[in-house]
């Protein structure tokens, strides 16, 4: 059975690209008679609000969007996470790592790295600062040690075999059976956290086993999420967890032609039901109805 999901997280308002994103995944999994879960990616313990957690619940209810079962909160989870970390640690696939963003980025353009830093999912890739060296015991990311985990795999030929399937586009147009490229992915992604500083669990990480708990089958989410999706197939693979299918969908953007975000509170699904509209009004504009 087709299962898809809608993972937003309660640091603001749900914007018209949110519910595009919603609305592709609910009307998908729906028309195939699938099921379609909601889960709150509140792991921000900074930024994470119960009101945008309700608003959230309140905006999808309002354009007609539901959901199957409960609704599934990431801060439930902290014990699986701990646990895939730790298993991760125990096979020597993971480090610590204290660098700062001002130490990544000064490190990453020095000279002697060819200048200009590459920028991959998360930002600038990590240069392996801390990779084979002591990192004492004060506070510090956990990262995972990219080649070592491709060695584990079985190597670059193994993982070359691994991929994803894409139903919608990448950037480049990328669509259908995507093969992971190990190479590309050391330089363009790097060690990717998959524990912050301050001990919270790291995107990557938490997706990964997230979505092989609820057994979801198929990932709708933004194309500016399609870079991280080889990362993520790997990580599926190093933890024995299942392949989902993928639909990167376009990405909803102002009249200037930028990306929306949380910012955008003109644009937010609540303020524009405040001004008056309608939810077919507001699905037509996105072009869904």
């Amino acid at each position: 059975m087709l299962t898809d999901r809608f993972a937003p997280s309660p640091t603001g308002e749900l914007h018209l690209g949110h519910a595009f994103s919603a609305w592709l995944g609910w009307s998908g999994a729906r028309a195939a008679g699938g099921r379609f879960l909601l889960r709150i990616e509140d792991l921000d313990r900074e930024r994470a609000r119960p009101e945008h957690v309700a608003g959230i619940l309140r905006d999808l209810a309002w354009l007609g969007i539901d959901w199957d079962g409960e609704v599934l909160f990431q801060s439930s989870r902290l014990a699986a996470y701990a646990a895939a970390l730790a298993t991760l640690g125990v096979r020597g696939l993971t480090y610590r790592c204290t660098c700062s963003r001002r130490d990544i980025a000064e490190a990453a353009s020095a000279p002697q790295e060819g200048g200009a830093a590459a920028h991959g999912p998360d930002g600038i890739v990590y240069p392996g600062t801390c990779r084979g060296r002591p990192a004492g015991d004060g506070p510090a990311a956990i990262r995972l040690d990219l080649a070592a985990a491709i060695a584990a795999l079985g190597g670059a030929a193994a993982v070359g075999r691994l991929g994803f399937t894409e139903h919608d586009a990448g950037p480049d147009g990328e669509t259908g059976r995507i093969m992971l490229d190990p190479a590309a992915l050391l330089a363009a992604t790097g060690d990717i956290v998959l524990r912050r500083r301050d001990g919270a669990p790291a995107y990557h990480l938490a997706v990964v086993l997230d979505d092989a708990f609820q057994g979801v089958t198929r990932v709708t989410r933004g194309r500016d999420l399609f870079a991280a999706t080889p990362v993520q197939r790997l990580l599926q693979a190093a933890l024995g967890l299942p392949e989902p299918e993928y639909r990167h969908h376009r990405l909803i953007r102002d009249a200037s032609g930028r990306r929306l975000a949380k910012r955008d509170r003109d644009l937010s699904v609540a303020a524009l039901r405040a001004a008056g509209a309608t939810p077919r009004e507001i699905l037509a504009g996105l072009g869904v109805v």
